[in-house]
Parts: C-alpha cells; sequence; structure tokens
C-alpha cells in the first residue's frame, strides 16, 4: 500500500490539495496506509473512524433517516460521511468507505464482502459499491487497495 499511498501524495502536493478519510469497516486503515508516507502531513490533516452509526451522525453529520430506511452500509450513508468529512477537514479530496467485512454480520441483499464507496473531489462525489472475496482481513485489504487505486485515478482524471 506504501507505493500507492506514495503516489497519492505526490498527485496532491504537485496540486496543492489536501485529502481526508471517513471510515468505517477499515477502522482507520486507510489514513494509517497514507500516514505510513514520510511528509504526508502536508496533504493529510486527519481522518475520522465512524465505526458506529452514532459516530456517523455525530462526527460527520450523516443524517439518521439515511442509516434508519438504509442501512449504514449504502451509497447515500457514505456520500454523506465523504461531504462531512470534507466539510469539517478542509479537503478538496475524499474518501468514505462501510461495509460488511465478517466473518458475520452479512444479509442476502449485503453479503459479506459488501463494501460501498463515495470519493469527493472538485467535481463533486461519486458513489460505487463493491463485493470482495475472502475473509475480514482480506476485505479490509482489498478495501483499502480499492480506496487509494480510486483516489489516484480520480485526481489523474481532473487533469
Amino acid at each position: 500500500m506504501l507505493v500507492l499511498a506514495t503516489q497519492l501524495g505526490r498527485l496532491l502536493l504537485a496540486r496543492g490539495q489536501s485529502v481526508t478519510t471517513a471510515e468505517s469497516c477499515t477502522g482507520g486503515l486507510i489514513a494509517g496506509a497514507v500516514t505510513d508516507v514520510a511528509g504526508s502531513s502536508a496533504w493529510f490533516e486527519r481522518g475520522y473512524i465512524t465505526y458506529s452509526n452514532k459516530a456517523k451522525m455525530d462526527m460527520l453529520a450523516v443524517p439518521p433517516d439515511f442509516i434508519a430506511r438504509l442501512g449504514a452500509v449504502s451509497e447515500p450513508v457514505v456520500a454523506a460521511m465523504v461531504q462531512g468529512a470534507c466539510s469539517f477537514a478542509n479537503a478538496e479530496w475524499g474518501v468514505a468507505v462501510s461495509g460488511v467485512a465478517g466473518p458475520s454480520g452479512g444479509s442476502a441483499e449485503k453479503p459479506v464482502g459488501t463494501v460501498c464507496f463515495a470519493f469527493a473531489g472538485p467535481a463533486g462525489i461519486i458513489t460505487e459499491q463493491e463485493l470482495f472475496d475472502g475473509d475480514r482481513a482480506d476485505v479490509r485489504r482489498q478495501t483499502v487497495r480499492h480506496a487509494l487505486i480510486r483516489l489516484i485515478e480520480l485526481i489523474e482524471e481532473q487533469e
């Protein structure tokens, strides 16, 4: 992940921009990957670990009815998470994740391995959902990797 996080940092530094994270199922692993890069404080000031629904509402201003109606693992919830994170961190870029890492907690409509992503940038917010294979550690690792790769892609598209 260090190579991806380093690439992300170079892109942000070249643009004078920053990124923030809003994490549920990864528990800070994306922010951890970012801060593994020496000098990341130049482009990463803060991230949010909002593991509980209450934390999502309290720290990121996720509307309670989104969680009640759609569940925490939904694209509208992660969109609200990334919007709140970027606003509070004053960051141009952001990523939010919420998912079912397992081994339990899955359902027919949201099986273990389901992860919702939201990416914020100057062009707005995009959301997507992925289904990853493997155990809890595998799902979380794939989530971090996907988040970093997509951030890099989106920043490069802004050129």
